[in-house]
């Protein structure tokens, strides 16, 4: 019920938002209609036909996402052959009479009984519908995510419906104000022909506006701007703060684990959707040793111990060992399927992943880090558990010892030489290396650039001399809770570390294009200190929502200065980590 309200209110939110702005012409189309039966049942299809597209969207596949693309064209013709028809009423007769029967009839000049006006008001809700791509921001993520997470079913569809209700009331409030308004105009200038001609240019121009992606581009960061704030602290009063924590390196312990009995493992019942599997329950793996990771794909320490887990899923699989990698997201973009499920494919993860955006198993486990092992014997009971990156040895040692204890032969005592390439290598175990740093409002420590204006568009400017550990922002940027956007060309972030690794989580803007970027070192081209996802010359380009490893030295030796600089708008960047 929270989330339905939080839905419904998310779409009153979305006529403050300018990315509405292509859709406004549509809707006051009918602004002089009266509102039962010319507004309301283009509202109402509108926002069934969204509620209707998202739901499928949201379970389909690519070919429904397709499918809708090719809706959204069709639409688009047909929204401009309804501007046209405002602006030449001799259009309109020859274009319209053939559908004169089914009363779909836009012109003023064309007589329409008002049993008739129905129909082609909801055959032009039926296309804004098609046409609206709704505003980013948290409101509408959480709602979409959580329409993708529970499928195609009574719960995901009402979820829709409530934003697209939400929608619908804000915008039939202004409806029915604008109505009046209208017709006062209509009244007292006599100006009918004139301002259906205004309304039919505006349609066009909405309907070049859409064609030409701007409503899921310019307008919609804009729109992230504009009413990112409100949104945030709405999704902030219905859901609870979760804090959870990363863990680096520990120290390696190379004596014989003990082995406590730590209570049943929990169900996995929570997992909102399975990879590389069908799913799994507590009561489907009795009689296999299991080891659960919970990871998230941009964490650095989770990312450092993958090699271990992938090595140790592949040498005793046929022994009787079932991994599990528990995805529970610490950023918005990691609730995205899609991106976990690219990520998890290209970091080559070939066992089952349980989806936990509900952090259900997550809680369930008691957990409270990332990386987190626990390991399961075959009567389903937690045997052992291990945080953070490091005692690899050991931890293999306690499969090893729930494998024998489970009746399975020939277990070697020898343990996986394992060398992580590119983000996965271990980390330089450097003392004093700079800190985990979260760049949005929420978690942002040491920031350089004065006062954050949090969630508003405002310039910035980086100190000359910045301190270790410190960062700025120079450019045109917007502060959220999350992360810092870029609305202008040729923003930079800095900064000031010690160590020898340097990773940037970042992505474009939700809908956005790659952007290009170039790091410097102290001020030179990086050069052989170049990370894996930059030329030695320190060129780059953002084309996932991902961590992003951008200096690697041959030491940690000193203090350094970094600085990123982005060709275009529209880059998200979340936080620094090191190594």
């Amino acid at each position: 019920m929270l989330i339905l309200i939080l839905a419904y209110l998310g779409g009153i939110l979305t006529i403050a938002s300018p990315c509405i702005l292509p859709v406004l012409p549509f809707i006051f189309s009918r602004a002089d209609r009266p509102f039962l039966r010319s507004g309301l049942p283009l509202l109402a299809g509108m926002a069934l036909t969204f509620a209707l597209f998202a739901t499928l969207a949201a379970v389909g596949g690519g070919w429904v996402v397709a499918a809708n693309q090719y809706g959204r064209w069709l639409a688009l013709v047909l929204m401009a052959v309804f501007g046209i028809t405002l602006l030449f009423p001799a259009v309109a007769e020859r274009v319209m009479h053939p559908l004169v029967s089914a009363g779909n009839r836009l012109s003023d000049k064309i007589a329409a009984d008002q049993q008739h006006q129905v129909g082609p008001s909801l055959l032009l809700g039926v296309a804004t519908g098609l046409l609206w791509a709704p505003c980013a921001g948290p409101i509408l993520g959480l709602v979409l995510t959580g329409a993708a997470l529970q499928g195609a079913n009574v719960g995901s569809t009402f979820l829709l419906l409530a934003y697209a209700a939400g929608a619908a009331t804000s915008l039939a409030l202004a409806l029915l104000i604008g109505g009046k308004v209208f017709s006062a105009m209509k009244r007292s200038l006599g100006a009918g022909e004139w301002i259906r001609r205004v309304l039919g240019a505006a349609m066009l121009v909405g309907v070049v506006a859409i064609a030409l992606g701007l409503d899921t581009t310019v307008l919609a960061r804009i729109s992230a701007a504009s009413t990112g704030g409100i949104e945030q602290r709405l999704v902030q009063m219905f859901t609870p703060a979760a804090t959870p924590a990363k863990l680096p390196m520990q120290t390696a312990v190379d004596t014989q684990p003990v082995l406590d009995d730590l209570g049943e493992m929990p169900a996995l019942s929570g997992a909102v959707q399975w990879l590389n599997s069908p799913p799994l329950t507590a009561e489907s793996l009795r009689g296999k040793v299991v080891l659960v990771d919970f990871w998230t794909y941009s964490c650095i320490n989770c990312l450092r111990t993958l090699p271990y887990v992938k090595a140790w899923a592949e040498k005793y699989r046929d022994q009787g060992l079932v991994v599990i990698g528990v995805h529970a997201p610490e950023f918005a973009f990691e609730r995205d399927i899609g991106n976990v499920t690219k990520e998890a494919k290209k970091l080559g993860i070939d066992y089952p992943i349980a989806i936990d955006n509900n952090y259900s198993i997550w809680r369930a486990f008691n957990n409270q880090y990332w990386p987190a092992h626990y390991f399961i014997d075959a009567s389903g009971h937690i045997r052992y558990q291990h945080f953070g990156e490091g005692d690899y040895a050991q931890s293999e040692r306690v499969i090893q010892e729930l494998l024998r204890q489970a009746g399975a032969k020939n277990i070697s005592t020898a343990v996986s030489q394992v060398a992580g390439q590119g983000v996965e290598q271990a980390a330089g175990n450097q003392a004093g290396i700079s800190p985990e740093t979260y760049l949005g409002y929420a978690r942002a420590e040491n920031f350089a650039s004065g006062k954050a204006e949090q969630d508003m568009v405002a310039r910035y400017g980086v100190p000359e001399n910045l301190p270790l550990n410190d960062w700025g922002l120079a450019g045109n940027w917007t502060v959220g809770g999350e992360n810092v956007t870029l609305n202008a060309p040729n923003g930079r972030i800095v900064y000031r570390f010690h160590a020898r690794d340097l990773h940037l989580v970042l992505g474009p803007v939700s809908g956005g294009k790659p952007v290009a970027f170039k790091v410097t070192l102290d001020g030179k081209a990086p050069g052989e200190m170049h990370g894996a996802d930059i030329a030695p010359d320190g060129r780059g380009v953002v084309t996932d929502q991902r961590l992003y490893q951008l200096i690697r030295q041959t030491d940690g030796a000193g203090e350094h200065t970094f600085s990123i600089e982005f060709e275009q708008a529209g880059v998200a960047a979340y936080a620094f980590t090191f190594g």
